[in-house]
């Protein structure tokens, strides 16, 4: 590295909280240098970090609803387990619907739709947290206020639906 970019890198960077503008977020063109810019980046950040809490809180609710479905789905015998062709074979043993002590499953069906959708929103929201951790890494400490405002009044508006139980 030549001692011009290492100038320049460390004029860029700093390694401490400062209100400066001046720093990339997210992207080498996405620099807000003047004050309205820097607002409108903190305003971006809060409402990022709003839309992180209400996804973890619709995520929890559809756990919820999925898991709600999927023991309808089992009590019905749409999900039955279908037994193996071996006769000696103890597990191969249908479960009667008489006896439903038997029918407990430790582990919720796979069922397609449930399953891709969790996948796609966890996905998402895991892209979320990393926006907001790589803002939080360039020390601008109004993106990290920003950061923490957001996720404080998401957690009023939609932490109570976040937190329930199957």
């Amino acid at each position: 590295m030549s001692s011009t970019s290492a100038t320049n890198m460390t004029m860029m960077m700093k390694n401490y909280l400062h209100f400066t503008a001046g720093d990339n977020l997210l992207f080498q063109t996405w620099h807000p240098d003047s004050s309205g810019a820097m607002a409108g980046a903190c305003i971006g950040l809060v409402l990022v970090a709003l839309f992180e809490r209400w996804l973890s809180a619709t995520r929890t609710g559809l756990q919820s609803y999925w898991h709600q479905r999927a023991l309808a789905l089992s009590a019905n015998g749409t999900l039955a387990e279908k037994c193996c062709e071996d006769e000696d074979s103890v597990s191969a043993q249908p479960v009667s619907k008489s006896a439903p002590s038997q029918n407990k499953r430790t582990v919720p069906p796979f069922i397609v739709t449930h399953d891709i959708l969790r996948g796609s929103i966890y996905a998402i929201h895991a892209l979320l947290g990393y926006i907001l951790m790589l803002a939080v890494m360039t020390f601008q400490a109004a993106y990290v206020i920003s950061i923490i405002l957001g996720l404080g009044i998401g957690e009023i508006l939609f932490g109570r639906m976040s937190y329930s139980s199957y």
